[in-house]
């Protein structure tokens, strides 16, 4: 497992810049370890849908210090390449998560919670 801060010498050997420039997006790719602390914490993050992600809290773009622009989708393409050799999507790491019974245990709280559905209250007198 690469540490963040390998991800971000080899973003600077791609891009130019300083470590400081990327370790905050290599950062948000490998904060799922402290869930989990070994390779399933990349279901979370290591996907097309966490590199979006990545750009919604990070910005579109990266002005390195050298005031070089780069897409911070770049860095983020770069990381998960750098771990799974490709880039999966959540729909490939949610057919591998085996069923278990818990999770399709949901409650039927609508009649509970919805006034329109719910029976009718009668008064006793």
């Amino acid at each position: 497992m690469a540490h963040p801060y390998h991800h971000a010498l080899s973003s600077v050997k791609k891009w130019g810049g300083t470590v400081e420039d990327y370790l905050a997006c290599h950062e948000f790719f490998d904060a799922s370890k402290l869930i989990l602390a070994d390779f399933r914490h990349r279901a979370l993050r290591h996907h097309a849908e966490g590199i979006f992600l990545l750009e919604q809290i990070h910005g579109k773009t990266l002005t390195l210090l050298s005031g070089r622009v780069i897409p911070t989708r770049w860095v983020g393409e770069q990381h998960v390449r750098e771990d799974l050799g490709f880039i999966p999507s959540f729909a490939d790491w949610a057919r591998s998560i085996r069923a278990e019974p818990w999770m399709g245990r949901t409650q039927k709280i609508e009649a509970e919670v919805d006034p329109y559905l719910a029976s009718p209250v009668r008064e006793v007198s």
